[in-house]
C-alpha cells in the first residue's frame, strides 16, 4: 500500500468514526499508535471533519448571533491548529528525507507534501458528503443525478491527487525535487500582529 491509500484509508476511518456520533464537540479517540504517521493522519482529518460541521452549522439563517460569535471563534481556532498541524506533518516529512541530497537540477515544487495531503483530506470529506447526496432517498432523482455526477469528478480528482502527491514523494527520495518548507506565519490570530488586537490592548 502506497502511502495516499494509507492516507485515504485513515481519512475515511476518522470521517467514518466521527459519524457514529456526528457532533462536533465528540473528543477524538485516536485508534493509532502513538509516534506514528497513521495517527498524524488520523488527527488532521478529525480536524477538517470537526471543522466542516462547524461550517454547516453557521451557515443556519436563523442561527442566534452570539451562537455564530461563538462558532466563529471555534472555526478560527480550528483552522489554527489545522495549520499547525500541517507543519507538522512537513516537518514529519523533512526530517525522514533529511539524508536526501537534492540534485543541482532539482526543482522546487510550488506545494509542500503536507499541504497537497490537506487537499486530500478534504478531499475524502467531499466524496463522502457528495456521496450521501447521490444516495439520499428524500432527495430528487434530478438532485441525486447532478451529485452523483459531481462524486464523479471528485473520484477523478482523488485519482489525480493521489497520483501527484506520489510522484512528489518519488521525486524528493530521487533528488528531482527539492524540499523546501515555509511556514504560514498566519498573524490575525497573534495579539503582536494583528492591528486590531494590538492597538485594543495599547489603549487599556
Amino acid at each position: 500500500m502506497n502511502f495516499t491509500e494509507t492516507a485515504w484509508k485513515v481519512f475515511n476511518k476518522s470521517i467514518e468514526d466521527y459519524h457514529v456520533s456526528d457532533d462536533v464537540n465528540t473528543l477524538i479517540n485516536n485508534p493509532f499508535e502513538k509516534d506514528t504517521l497513521e495517527r498524524i493522519l488520523y488527527a488532521k482529518n478529525w480536524i477538517d471533519t470537526v471543522q466542516w460541521h462547524l461550517e454547516d452549522i453557521i451557515r443556519d439563517e436563523n442561527i442566534d448571533p452570539a451562537e455564530a460569535l461563538q462558532l466563529k471563534r471555534a472555526i478560527d481556532a480550528s483552522n489554527q491548529k489545522r495549520t499547525d498541524l500541517v507543519e507538522f506533518i512537513d516537518s514529519w516529512f523533512l526530517k525522514k528525507y533529511e539524508s536526501v541530497i537534492p540534485k543541482p537540477e532539482a526543482k522546487i515544487n510550488t506545494e509542500t507534501i503536507a499541504w497537497a495531503v490537506d487537499r486530500l483530506s478534504i478531499l475524502a470529506l467531499k466524496v463522502y458528503h457528495m456521496s450521501l447526496e447521490a444516495n439520499r432517498d428524500s432527495a430528487s432523482e434530478e438532485h441525486r443525478a447532478n451529485c452523483k455526477a459531481k462524486l464523479d469528478v471528485l473520484l477523478a480528482q482523488h485519482e489525480d491527487l493521489s497520483t501527484s502527491i506520489n510522484q512528489l514523494l518519488t521525486d524528493i527520495e530521487n533528488g528531482d525535487v527539492k524540499m523546501k518548507v515555509y511556514k504560514q506565519m498566519k498573524m490575525y490570530n497573534d495579539e503582536s500582529l494583528n492591528p486590531v488586537l494590538y492597538q485594543k490592548g495599547q489603549q487599556k
